[in-house]
């Protein structure tokens, strides 16, 4: 009759045959590297693209800061136009040359990242996407500029007022760490082997319990 111990090691085995099968798949990346380049590259220059078009009209359309703006939704939205010289919502001001450092090295990582992790959710891809084009947007900004234009204002709520590469960061954070937390291939694949590995031991556990059992019998 086999033991406990057998089927626990031949499991074992099998289960680093799996991972060392996985480890030799894991050059061919998923999603593949040049959808995951494409969806950078247009997500990030839509947003930014968008993002300095609605400043430039803003620029054009709004009255000058600090003036009555212009009623979108009652009670709820505004376009009032403010300049601002921190990051996004209006926070830490004065240190424009940290936050176009800060922008390039957001792209950067993000870069880095999507060319050297063989396995990422397609929201992970898609929520730095947004992160880089809201960086570019506000640094190009900061660049041409000296302060970053904002012009979308809650009236519903005290909060500062931003502009669509502000929201581009805030989604795409959000869409980004849930990619990552939920739905990453290699999160899932790390969790699918701990619960069979937690099933292995349960199971063999039951054997042992059940064949004390069958010799006490036998006595």
């Amino acid at each position: 009759m086999l033991s406990d111990g057998w089927y626990l090691d031949t499991w074992l085995k099998l289960e680093g045959l799996v991972v060392a099968k996985k480890r030799v798949d894991v050059k061919e990346f998923k999603p593949p590297l040049l959808w995951r380049l494409g969806v950078l590259l247009v997500v990030g220059v839509t947003v930014a693209c968008f993002d300095q078009i609605a400043k430039a009209v803003a620029r054009v359309a709004l009255s000058p800061a600090g003036t009555v703006g212009v009623q979108v939704i009652p009670g709820i939205l505004n376009f009032e136009l403010v300049y601002n010289e921190g990051a996004a919502f209006g926070l830490g001001e004065g240190y424009t040359l940290v936050f176009v450092t800060l922008a390039v090295i957001m792209v950067m990582a993000s870069l880095i990242y999507l060319l050297r992790a063989p396995l990422v959710s397609s929201w992970e891809v898609v929520g730095l996407a947004l992160v880089c084009g809201g960086a570019v947007g506000n640094a190009i900004d900061r660049v041409a500029h000296g302060v970053v234009t904002d012009f979308i204002a809650t009236t519903f709520i005290d909060f500062p007022v931003f502009n669509i590469a502000d929201i581009g960061i805030t989604v795409g954070v959000a869409v980004a760490l849930i990619g990552f937390i939920f739905l990453s291939p290699a999160n899932l694949a790390a969790r699918e082997r701990a619960e069979a590995e937690r099933t292995v031991h349960a199971d063999s556990a039951i054997r042992r319990r059940a064949s004390r059992k069958n010799g006490r019998k036998g006595r």
